[in-house]
């Protein structure tokens, strides 16, 4: 009983209590009448035409949106742009921007658009009127800037309020862009920057209502002060830089990344500049050509005179410091590490760094750091950030299309002789295995198979005719064998003017330029007859009177005597003229 009894109270307790009366959970069909004609008629189509219906409906909103008067203003505004800028894709830009157009929903500087790839704010988030007050180059410089922010972010540099990037966007009015304060550098685009000017105050606040923290932005303040020639401050304080910071040697002349650094100042950063004497400090500090500050405790600053450069130097003081803290942790103090002598080596990396003579090839002269932030673009870009940066050199170029021994015919690409290579070594260390690659490539010029001509009859149903056929024959032919490309050149030719003429017909095959081939002067030992070309008359000959018609004298005569005879056959007179008569008597006198 007492079990039966547990058994009861256990029931009890686990059994769950019944559904609240507070209605069942809506249903599709319970939205859905059944009898709709509307419903049904949907129900009853095919899939097909479904979606059909439904692309349809697609298009026509497409077609609103192209349509739209606000859509054609902002397209005549991004074309007007692209030209401004010139020596661009300009369609393809402006097609890139249209996208962005398209997919970005800017709604306090951040996207909510399912559509943006990978959900990733997108960085080019200004259209039309936005930048239509800004000063020239201003947005080119905020998607830069907020690119560079996105940057640091990736790569592990950003440490909230402890890292600050600025860039200096107008020179003439010393106006400063920088990212407030709250938000991540994940989140920096090119529409939340907020403009200040050198004294901190804000001049354009952006799309947030977020502040500046002007206690980060003094020493930029100080920089840009009494450093005309710098127009981007990148401060991080990473552990690295941190622990280099507090490290009474400073930077060690250990690395080629030390080097590359240049001058290095230092100074005693206490955490912000109330006076204008710590201000006037760190500018003494500074000097006036360091692009790297050490402040003691408190990470590294890296200058640059644009974008580019300060990212090249904050690269580079990251990499040296990381290098130095674990140079110094394995070796146990700094008396075990080799030094470089600073007087030989720092110039010499410092210059081969920032020279840009490496590209004289180029239409472009490359400054520091310029052709890795442009690669840096490209891969935002491909991630789908849409940096809407300005690429000087495209570097797609047109993807060749696939040769096939059909399109194009094999003699004229299948393999390339040594004298093709301008200044190639006589002797390289696969020189044996391309000599045989040559060969394998020109196997099929080989001619094994012969053909017979041979006449068969054509049977009852052609009367017994005979017709000609080629047929296989059963001994081979003789091979070809080609071992010297030039085995078919007469003896005495001028080399040069040999290759002139193969790569003219080469490039005659790739341009699908029909030709017969060089034009001989002699066939057979016929000489070629030169065209004649059509007469055509001068003026003075068109000009000139036209000669005496010879027939206008008979004609005359004719005239003069057809009314004598006309008179004579009236009068019944038979018989020729007197001259007449008088001229045949003549004539028979003459033949006797």
């Amino acid at each position: 009983q007492m079990t039966t009894e547990l058994l009861k109270v256990e029931t009890g307790v686990v059994t769950t209590p019944p559904l609240p009366s507070g209605g069942t959970k809506e249903r599709y069909f319970d939205r859905i009448d059944v009898n709709d004609p509307e419903y049904i008629r949907s129900r009853n189509m095919s899939p097909d035409l479904r979606q059909d219906f439904n692309v349809l409906e697609q298009k026509k909103r497409v077609t609103q949106i192209l349509q739209s008067p606000a859509f054609k203003e902002e397209l005549e505004s991004l074309i007007q742009e692209q030209q401004r800028k010139g020596n661009n894709p300009t369609g393809l830009l402006a097609l890139r921007q249209i996208a962005d157009t398209l997919v970005a929903s800017s709604v306090a500087g951040f996207s909510a658009s399912p559509l943006s790839l990978g959900m990733v704010t997108p960085i080019n988030d200004m259209y039309g009127a936005e930048y239509a007050t800004m000063v020239k180059g201003e947005k080119v410089t905020r998607c830069k800037l907020a690119s560079l922010y996105r940057l640091v972010d990736l790569f592990g540099w950003a440490h909230f309020g402890n890292a600050y990037v600025t860039c200096r966007v107008s020179k003439e009015q010393d106006h400063i862009l920088i990212l407030p304060r709250g938000l991540s550098f994940a989140e920096a685009s090119a529409s939340n920057l907020v403009k200040l000017n050198i004294i901190g105050e804000v001049i354009e606040q952006g799309s947030t209502n977020l502040r500046t923290d002007p206690t980060g932005f003094s020493p930029h303040a100080a920089i840009y002060s009494i450093r005309p020639d710098i127009r981007c401050v990148i401060h991080v304080h990473t552990p690295v830089t941190a622990a280099v910071s507090s490290m009474k040697c400073g930077i060690l002349p250990i690395s080629q990344e030390a080097m590359i650094l240049g001058d290095v100042a230092y100074y005693n950063y206490q955490g912000s500049l109330d006076d204008q004497e710590e201000c006037r400090e760190l500018q003494k500090a500074l000097g006036p050509t360091a692009k790297v500050l050490v402040l003691r405790n408190h990470g590294m600053v890296a200058l640059g005179e644009t974008i580019e450069e300060a990212f090249h130097f904050v690269y580079n003081v990251q990499y040296a410091c990381e290098i130095q803290v674990n140079a110094v942790s394995c070796a146990g103090s700094v008396d075990n590490l080799v030094m470089l002598d600073p007087e030989k080596y720092k110039s010499l990396v410092y210059d081969v760094a920032m020279d840009s003579s490496f590209a004289m090839c180029s239409q472009y002269k490359w400054k520091a750091g310029e052709l890795e932030f442009e690669s840096l673009m490209r891969m935002l870009d491909n991630l789908g950030y849409r940096t809407g940066h300005t690429y000087r050199q495209p570097i797609v170029r047109e993807k060749p299309r696939h040769k096939s021994d059909v399109e194009i015919p094999a003699t004229v690409t299948a393999f390339m002789f040594a004298e093709d290579m301008d200044g190639a070594p006589t002797r390289l260390p696969l020189k044996f295995l391309q000599q045989r690659q040559q060969r394998e490539k020109t196997r099929w010029l080989n001619s094994p198979n012969s053909y017979t001509k041979v006449n068969v009859d054509g049977g009852e149903d052609r009367y017994n005719s005979r017709t000609t056929t080629w047929m296989k024959a059963e001994e081979t032919g003789t091979p070809i064998r080609i071992e010297d490309p030039n085995q078919f050149v007469p003896l005495n030719t001028d080399p040069i003017e040999v290759l002139q003429k193969r790569n003219k017909i080469r490039e005659q095959n790739r341009l699908d330029v029909t030709t017969s081939g060089p034009r001989s002067q002699h066939l057979a030992g016929i000489p070629v007859d030169v065209p004649r070309q059509p007469y055509v008359p001068t003026e003075e000959e068109q000009m000139a009177p036209l000669p005496p018609n010879p027939f206008s004298e008979l004609l005359e005569k004719d005239t003069e005597e057809r009314p004598k005879n006309v008179e004579r056959r009236q009068l019944g007179l038979s018989g020729t003229p007197a001259h007449t008569h008088t001229h045949t008597h003549t004539h028979t006198h003459t033949q006797t």
